[in-house]
């Protein structure tokens, strides 16, 4: 009776057809795609122990206590052969005057001054590759100074991958602090699904951003390919749209251990973390056409399944109805935190698995409606 009454409406019909279809769709994103990341077994404990020399970087702008907090945690990191380069940008507070502090104690510090600003880049990304240029060693890591290591074993673990000669790029994650409130909960739930995404593709062989918050790649790669000169003049993208120019299938690995994360403080006001993301959402239409279907696809195809099924439901109350489209929506809510909770466990982020549909669908919203009002209107912000 069920199939002989929607052959016999072609609205029915074709809402079906298509529910089913962006079923599938969700089905190969987490089996096909996430999947590659979430049951990814532990490979870098394998990894080889050669030590590679590291120069880390960092750029600051006004960044007094940060680095009073976080820069020690650097230089005291556990490993035999690293510099930590700091990009002094224009600051106006003591930077200046704590760098010197911290470099009478420190001999692994070095620090570059910029005093104004005779530059066309727009950002950090002048400072960034005044860092860079000035590294000593060939692998450099990056992080932000309101930033600090999980664990003394973090250049440790982000360099690892480097033992492998055709390694150019290492994507790690950057969490935020766990606090109490959704605000801070939908800022770790969406960094932990923007990571989920680019940890997978790069498993499949597409990767596409990494962060700069933990982000590391070969100082070569960076003078070959001109730095950020494709990019100069957005504020933003001195990370993703780096990785997103320069990273393949072969030179690209990631690194997620517990060891190798930073942590960072997250925003307090709504409207704070509102204009961060508007600042992101700068870059993405910059990204290769292939990834930019991807990422549009994954929410376009989770509203509108939920949407369909919900359309479907009332178009036809009854018994089979109900059954059909809760089985397809219950085996893809199963699918979702199956993977969820596998990824949220290599991340360790705690506290947020049981409303990740929740949070799902209020990201969906958000990301729209912030992109909707985020005018064009040039955002040339340092940070």
């Amino acid at each position: 009776m069920f199939f002989e009454k929607i052959l016999h409406d072609p609205l029915q019909l074709y809402l079906y057809i298509a529910f089913v279809a962006f079923f599938i769709v969700q089905m190969i994103y987490y089996w096909g795609i996430f999947s590659l990341f979430a049951f990814l077994k532990n490979k870098n404990a394998n990894q080889s122990e050669e030590v590679l020399p590291v120069s880390v970087v960092v750029c600051a702008r006004n960044e007094f206590y940060n680095l009073e907090k976080n820069l020690p945690k650097i230089l005291e990191q556990d490993y035999p052969d690293f510099e930590v380069v700091v990009v002094n940008d224009q600051s106006e507070d003591d930077t200046a005057e704590l760098l010197m502090d911290l470099s009478r104690k420190y001999k692994r510090l070095k620090i570059i001054t910029v005093q104004k600003n005779l530059n066309n880049f727009s950002g950090k990304k002048f400072s960034l590759s005044l860092g860079i240029k000035s590294a000593q060693h060939d692998v450099v890591l990056l992080t932000d100074a309101d930033c600090e290591p999980v664990s003394s074993l973090w250049i440790k673990n982000m360099q690892m991958p480097f033992s492998n000669p055709r390694t150019k790029i290492v994507l790690g994650y950057g969490a935020y602090e766990r606090r109490k409130g959704l605000l801070n909960s939908l800022i770790r739930f969406d960094t932990f699904t923007i990571a989920l995404q680019y940890f997978s593709l790069a498993r499949a062989g597409l990767p596409y951003m990494g962060v700069g918050r933990n982000l590391a790649y070969r100082r070569s790669l960076f003078l070959e390919n001109k730095g950020f000169v494709s990019h100069y003049e957005i504020s933003s993208g001195d990370d993703d749209l780096f990785v997103n120019s320069n990273a393949t299938r072969k030179n690209t690995s990631i690194v997620y251990t517990g060891e190798s994360h930073t942590l960072s403080q997250p925003k307090l006001k709504f409207n704070d973390w509102v204009f961060q993301k508007k600042r992101h959402f700068t870059t993405g239409k910059y990204y290769k056409f292939v990834h930019k279907v991807l990422l549009v696809l994954l929410p376009f195809s989770t509203l509108t399944f939920y949407l369909l099924a919900v359309i479907l439901t009332l178009l036809n109350i009854k018994t089979y109805t109900i059954v059909i489209v809760s089985s397809f929506f219950i085996v893809r809510v199963t699918s979702q935190l199956i993977i969820f909770k596998k990824a949220m466990l290599k991340l360790k982020e705690k506290k947020l698995f049981l409303l990740s549909p929740f949070f799902e669908v209020i990201m969906i919203f958000f990301n729209v409606l912030t992109k909707l009002t985020n005018t064009g209107k040039k955002i040339n912000t340092w940070k």
